[in-house]
C-alpha cells in the first residue's frame, strides 16, 4: 500500500499530547483527519497543550482535526467522540488506543480508587473504545487498532514492583491478543505498540524529573513506527506487538541518534523491556 494516510480517519485517545499528539502530527502531514479525545480542554499550567491546540497544531501540519472532549471512563462520552467523529468524516478507519494512567506503587501503597482508576482508563478504556470504533472499522477500507501496550511477557519482575499498573498494561495487550484473532477473517488489524527506551512526555518528567528525561528518546519515535504499522495492509499485519525499533528496523532505519533527547546519552530501558 501507499505508505500515506491521506484522507484516512484516525481516532486516538489520550492525543493533546505525548506520543497521542505525535501521531496525531505525522498523521496529519499526510493530510488525514485526526480525531483528539482527551479531558483536557482548558490550559493546565503543569501540563502542556489542550485538545484544542493539538487540533489547531494538525491542522497547521496539513490535515483536518476534530477536538472531542471526553473521558474514556465513560461509555457515554467515548460514544459522543465516535459519533461526532462519523459525522464529521463519514467514518472511522484507525483507533490509536494511547490513553494511559500510571502510578508506580506496591499494593499496600495503592488505594482502591487508584488501582480503579488504572483498570478503568487503560484496559477498560481501550475495550470500550473498540468496541465503540468497530463498527465502522469494519466497513472500512484497511482497518487498523493500534494499542500503546507492552509485549506479552509475563514476568514476575514486571509485575512485583506495581502490580496494579501491571495488570492494567497487560490487560491491553490481552485486548491485542483476542481481538486480532477475534476479527482476523473480517480484516480488521489489531496490534500492539511499545518502545525500547523511556519516551520523553509529561509523565515521565513526573516520575523522574529532568534528569531521567535526558535519558530518553523523543515521542517521534513511536510516531515513526506507528505509521509504518498503520500504512500495512490490514489482513497482512495482525496480533504482533511491535516495539519501535525494530519497526524502523524493518523498513531500514537504523539510525536511531536523531531521536535522542540528549546525543550519547546512556538510554534508559522502558517498562516491560
Amino acid at each position: 500500500m501507499a505508505a500515506t494516510l491521506k484522507g484516512k480517519t484516525i481516532l486516538i485517545t489520550g492525543a493533546s499530547r505525548g506520543i497521542g499528539k505525535a501521531i496525531g502530527l505525522k498523521a496529519a502531514r499526510d493530510g488525514a483527519n485526526v480525531v483528539i479525545v482527551a479531558k483536557t480542554v482548558t490550559p493546565d499550567p503543569k501540563l502542556p497543550g489542550t485538545i484544542q491546540s493539538a487540533a489547531d497544531e494538525m491542522i497547521a501540519a496539513g490535515g483536518k482535526a476534530l477536538a472531542c472532549a471526553a473521558d474514556i471512563r465513560s461509555d457515554d462520552q467515548i460514544a459522543r467522540a465516535v459519533a461526532q467523529a462519523v459525522e464529521a468524516f463519514g467514518g472511522i478507519d484507525i483507533l490509536v488506543n494511547n490513553a494511559s494512567a500510571i502510578s508506580l506503587t506496591g499494593t499496600l501503597q495503592t488505594p482502591m480508587n487508584r488501582f480503579d482508576l488504572l483498570q478503568q482508563i487503560n484496559v477498560r478504556g481501550t475495550y470500550a473504545c473498540a468496541q465503540a470504533c468497530l463498527p465502522f472499522l469494519l466497513r472500512a477500507e484497511n482497518p487498523h487498532i493500534l494499542n500503546m501496550a507492552p509485549p506479552l511477557k509475563l514476568e514476575p519482575r514486571w509485575f512485583a514492583p506495581h502490580a496494579a499498573y501491571s495488570i492494567s498494561k497487560f490487560g491491553m495487550s490481552l485486548c491485542t491478543l483476542g481481538m486480532a484473532e477475534e476479527f482476523k477473517k473480517e480484516g480488521v488489524a489489531v496490534n500492539s505498540l511499545w518502545p525500547r527506551t523511556a519516551i520523553a512526555t509529561a509523565a515521565i518528567r513526573h516520575l523522574g524529573g529532568e534528569e531521567i528525561l535526558r535519558r530518553c528518546r523523543s515521542v517521534e519515535i513511536v510516531a515513526d513506527a506507528a505509521h509504518l504499522i498503520l500504512t500495512r495492509r490490514s489482513r497482512e499485519c495482525s496480533g504482533n506487538f511491535f516495539i519501535d525499533e525494530e519497526v524502523l528496523a524493518s523498513a531500514g532505519v537504523t539510525d536511531l541518534r536523531r531521536y535522542a533527547v540528549e546525543p550519547d546519552a546512556d538510554l534508559i530501558p522502558d517498562f516491560f523491556i
